[in-house]
Order: C-alpha cells, then sequence, then structure tokens
C-alpha cells in the first residue's frame, strides 16, 4: 500500500485525462498485486464456471432440444457462449464485494486525501477485475476444449470472429462490473455487496437463451428473453463461434446479436459508470 500511496503522491499533471488514466493504472496495480497474493481469490473463481460446465455439459447433454435436435454434442456446442457470458457477468458479484470491502476498512478514506482524479478508485478496481475475468475465460475456454466443445461446429467462422466473440463477452463483463461497483458503493458490509449482487444476477442469467432455446419458454417470458442484453451477448457468440442455436426470433436483438451486444454493453456501462462515480465522490465529499 505504501508504494501505492507513494506514486499517487506524484504532483498531478496539467491533463486531467493523463492523470486520471494515471491513477487508475496505479489502483489497477494495486488491486492486481493484492489479487496475485491472495491465489485462492482466482481458484475459486474458476471453480463454480468449471463446475457449470461440467454439470451442465453430462447431466443436461442429450435431454434439451436445440434446433429440433436432441443431440448432446450440440447441445454441448450451443451451451458454451451462455457459460462463457455467465461467467464474466457472475464477475460483477466480487467486484462490488471488493469495492465495499474497500469501503468498510476505509481504504476510500486514504484515497481521497491523495491528490488522485475521483473515478480512478472505481475504474482502477473494474480494470483489475477485468484482467482476472481474462484470465478465467482462458482457463475455461481450454476446459470447455476439454470437454468437446467446438468453434464452427455449425458452419465457418475464422479467428478474427472467435476473438471477436471473446471481446464482446469482455466488453458485456466490464460493463456489469460497473453496476457491482455502483452496489459495493451503497452497502455497509461485503456480504450486503455479495447477497444484493447474485439476487438479480440469477434471474438475468437464467431468462435467458444462456441454457435454453427460448423458443420453448411462455410468450412473455420469451419476450423478456429475447431483449435481455445477456441473451444478446450470449447469441453474438453463437454466431461467431458458429455454434448451433442460431435464433429464429424476429426480436431485433436476436436479428442483430452481435449490434445488439456493443449497443447494450456500451450503455451499461456510461450509464452505471456515471452514477457508481458520482455515488464515489458524494461519499469521498
Amino acid at each position: 500500500m505504501s508504494a501505492v500511496t507513494d506514486a499517487l503522491r506524484v504532483a498531478p499533471t496539467a491533463n486531467p485525462v493523463i492523470q486520471s488514466f494515471r491513477d487508475s493504472m496505479v489502483v489497477a496495480k494495486r488491486n492486481l498485486i493484492r489479487m496475485s497474493r491472495i491465489p485462492e481469490m482466482i481458484i475459486y473463481g474458476l471453480i463454480q464456471p468449471i463446475m457449470f460446465v461440467v454439470l451442465f455439459t453430462y447431466v443436461f447433454g442429450g435431454s434439451m432440444q436445440i434446433g429440433g435436435s436432441t443431440s448432446a454434442t450440440d447441445y454441448k456446442n450451443f451451451l458454451m457462449a451462455g457459460i462463457f457470458a455467465q461467467t464474466v457477468t457472475f464477475a460483477t458479484a466480487s467486484s462490488g464485494a471488493g469495492i465495499a470491502d474497500d469501503m468498510h476498512k476505509g481504504l476510500i478514506d486514504r484515497f481521497r486525501s491523495l491528490p488522485m482524479a475521483r473515478g480512478a478508485v472505481l475504474t482502477g478496481r473494474t480494470l483489475a477485475d477485468l484482467v482476472q475475468t481474462a484470465l478465467t475465460l482462458v482457463v475455461l475456454a481450454v476446459v470447455a476444449l476439454l470437454v468437446g466443445w467446438r468453434v464452427g461446429s455449425n458452419g465457418d467462422t475464422n479467428v478474427g470472429k472467435v476473438l471477436g466473440a471473446f471481446g464482446l463477452l469482455l466488453l458485456l463483463g466490464y460493463a456489469f462490473t460497473w453496476i457491482g461497483a455502483l452496489i459495493g458503493m451503497s452497502v455497509r458490509t461485503p456480504e450486503a455487496a455479495t447477497s444484493s449482487g447474485l439476487i438479480w444476477l440469477f434471474p438475468v442469467t437464467f431468462i435467458s437463451n444462456a441454457f435454453v432455446d427460448t423458443s420453448h419458454m411462455t410468450p412473455w417470458l420469451r419476450h423478456i428473453a429475447e431483449w435481455n442484453p445477456f441473451s444478446a451477448t450470449a447469441q453474438a457468440c453463437r454466431v461467431l463461434f458458429a455454434n448451433p442455436g442460431r435464433s429464429q426470433s424476429e426480436a431485433w436483438p436476436m436479428q442483430h446479436p452481435v449490434w445488439a451486444s456493443l449497443i447494450y454493453s456500451v450503455l451499461i456501462l456510461l450509464i452505471f459508470r456515471t452514477l457508481a462515480v458520482r455515488k464515489y465522490r458524494r461519499a469521498a465529499g
């Protein structure tokens, strides 16, 4: 912490954008160092998505109908986009808990006494969480390949499209961490941040096309699932991965999932970053 404090005590630059970027990088480095010193944070973060991959693949594979087929292989390839999307969004809970913990321990009070950009604390934290999420995605992709997931299983794709799909996943995850940041600034304890984060994450991820074909849902629930930002990203990944499950729905997000995913993620990022930074400024004012 002393090294971080010394770095932030450097006289601020004339350009506020450069200062904000520099301060954010210092705070991000502090959080990454902290994560590396507590490896169980990363290990436990990996266990849950790996369990979802194994359980959904071998328990539900062969019993789910995808595009009129109950093939276990088709469901496995359909499922992975949903698991990837769920993994990046569930990082929201840990992000909120981390910020709430910093607030609870008084770390935010120490930062506000330094000549640093006000939004740098939250930006640095969310960037560090983004790095951890990217690492989790890499490990999860390896596990998915081991259990039989393959890109291009339902058409042609290329490296650019595959990387684009992972880029959309990371963008969605980063946008959602700002929701976690706002929650972390709004509650009193890390436990409350974790609980409140999971309360809304479960319906968002399960009322979607992540694990089942939405055509089998009742009409009112299907409409909610098809316009869910989470569904747009999962569907965009299936299109870019060339996996089964391309939607026949007439809903705009399902017809243009890549654009819908980009628009949803950018809007969520802009709205909740603004709200979270404003909340931080009031709390640290």
